[in-house]
């Protein structure tokens, strides 16, 4: 896997931002590849609860945790390789959507949160509970970033 130094990250913009909002220190992608591998602890999901104030029952379902798992995880303070993964997507995608919206977060809050006609009435977080919802979602942003509402 190619070594990403920490100002390559600068430029990518959403990596570092999404590390930052679960209180990751990894400066490259291995490392963060390494801590996905080890399970990240459950702190980085009340980080990112409490970084963007969404409720922790909308980001478990777009985590694609069931509850009763989710309180496995958090009795023993780390998630599964697997979840990591998830957890580290799902917060790329929040920070492009802080991103898209000028990091207002009340604003990406509520853009998170609202039915949205591109994604067939489903909020953009809940669509984004499968890797390939979530592509959609980062599809959507993008025309938005560049004007393209259809």
């Amino acid at each position: 896997m190619a070594n990403v130094k920490e100002r390559d990250l600068e430029s990518i913009g959403t990596k570092l931002t999404a590390q930052k909002l679960l209180g990751l220190r990894a400066t490259n992608t291995l490392k963060l590849v390494q801590k996905i591998d080890k399970g990240l602890p459950f702190s980085a999901f009340i980080r990112l609860m409490s970084r963007t104030g969404l409720p922790a029952e909308d980001l478990v379902k777009a985590l694609g945790i069931k509850p009763r798992t989710f309180i496995r995880r958090k009795k023993s303070n780390v998630f599964t390789r697997e979840e990591s993964d998830r957890l580290v997507s799902l917060s790329r995608l929040v920070a492009q959507i802080i991103n898209l919206f000028g990091n207002d977060e009340e604003a990406a809050r509520n853009w998170m949160s609202k039915p949205n006609r591109a994604l067939g009435g489903a909020t953009p977080l809940e669509f984004a509970s499968t890797e390939t919802g979530t592509r959609e979602v980062e599809n959507l942003i993008g025309r938005l970033e560049h004007g393209v509402f259809l």
